[in-house]
């Protein structure tokens, strides 16, 4: 016997509230750590983000009308313009040179960031490809499991290199937090999925080794301001006056915060404009100083709870293919929040990655939104059925 409720009663409401804290601390964020820069328009970013949330919320209404199935038939289409628009990026006069990088693709009526959306795209190529071969697939041994793994690995890694060598570290390792939870979601054995730990932490012993060693071909691996990012974050009080500047005053920020903060609009970090994109890449520094460890504490809570409902809708979903594009999901958010926290505290090398929902940006919260109109996709054409026994994979 089927419980019959509709899409509308099936939507996950505690998702869409906990998405509107965000939201709020968001706004508080980018005007306390924005009005630095225009003091003549101290409201100039906040306006704008107000109207990137409401463009997001837009675009993942759409999503969310859209049977997820029927991504299946886009999944192939997009990823290709994914891949055209990163090469067009990277190989044409088209690519925006920006802080150090080639990230945008100048279209004359705008500037977007293409590897944003990539991330997406990867998630339903991904997605796409290993409902079929969960599907399709008789057997299950060793073979077979190097198989998944080639046929993953071909999908995420040209991505991942084009947006590597623009450079984009922070998006490339995004890339690869997806890849990697799509493998783990993927059923292969444990002990293939050690190995490739084992060979990513290879990988960066030899980076180490070639800095010390030969450090000519170190640098043709790893941009010079890549590199100055991880000389502040190994000894930010050495290099206080220049590569760990950015990082010293956003620890010494956080740190004033204390138990409480210091009040809104009282952070002497966040108004003093002594942190370079404070609003952007460095956003958390705003609510640690200003909204102090229970503020901290909050915006952390609203994600694991976040995390906790997406998980939740990922272990209830009866379609392999809608789990699939949860699990991709989580693996996109999750690792952006750890990143983009870890280093503004120091425990992570900078990468320039923005905090997802909070962070100012058009590109990265409307690819944000996005990811969320999917997963409520998923979670409000999820029926449950009584006594039922086993998933329905199809």
């Amino acid at each position: 016997m089927e419980e019959r409720k509709t899409n509308l009663q099936q939507i996950d409401y505690t998702l869409l509230f906990l998405l509107f804290v965000l939201m709020c601390f968001s706004l508080l964020a980018i005007y306390s750590g924005s009005g630095q820069y225009f003091s003549s328009d101290p409201t100039l970013f906040l306006r704008r983000q107000v109207i990137f949330f409401v463009a997001g919320t837009l675009i993942m209404t759409l999503v969310m009308v859209m049977d997820y199935d029927l991504f299946k038939n886009f999944s192939i289409p997009l990823y290709a313009i994914g891949m055209i628009a990163l090469m067009l990026v990277s190989f044409t006069p088209l690519g925006v040179f920006r802080n150090g990088s080639t990230r945008w693709l100048n279209l004359g009526f705008a500037q977007p960031q293409p590897s944003e959306f990539v991330k997406i795209f990867v998630i339903l190529a991904l997605a796409h490809l290993l409902y079929k071969i969960t599907t399709e697939r008789r057997e299950k041994d060793f073979k077979s499991d190097m198989i998944v793994v080639a046929k993953v690995l071909a999908v995420g890694l040209p991505p991942f290199f084009l947006i590597l060598q623009q450079p984009d570290l922070g998006t490339a390792l995004v890339i690869a937090s997806i890849i990697a939870t799509m493998l783990l979601m993927s059923g292969i054995a444990w002990r293939i999925l050690g190995f490739l730990g084992l060979s990513a932490v290879t990988g960066i012993i030899s980076l180490v080794w070639l800095h010390n060693n030969h450090f000519e071909i170190f640098t043709k691996i790893i941009a010079q301001h890549q590199l100055e990012r991880i000389y502040g974050w190994l000894d930010p009080e050495g290099y206080a006056s220049g590569y760990g500047y950015q990082l010293t005053q956003a620890i010494r920020g956080i740190g004033s915060g204390q138990l409480y903060g210091s009040g809104y609009l009282q952070g002497v970090q966040t108004q003093s404009d002594t942190i370079p994109e404070i609003h952007t890449d460095f956003i958390f520094t705003v609510i640690g100083e200003e909204f102090g460890f229970i503020g901290a504490t909050v915006l952390l809570v609203t994600y694991f709870l976040i995390f906790y409902r997406m998980i939740i809708i990922a272990l209830t979903c009866n379609n392999l293919y809608g789990t699939y594009l949860v699990a991709g999901v989580i693996g996109l958010l999750v690792f952006q929040v750890f990143q983009n926290i870890a280093m503004t505290i120091g425990l992570m090398p900078i990468t320039g990655l923005a905090l997802p929902f909070i962070s100012y940006g058009g590109s990265s919260l409307i690819t944000n939104m996005l990811a969320v109109g999917i997963v409520l996709n998923v979670g409000m054409r999820t029926r449950h059925y009584m006594f039922q026994t086993e998933e329905i994979a199809s």
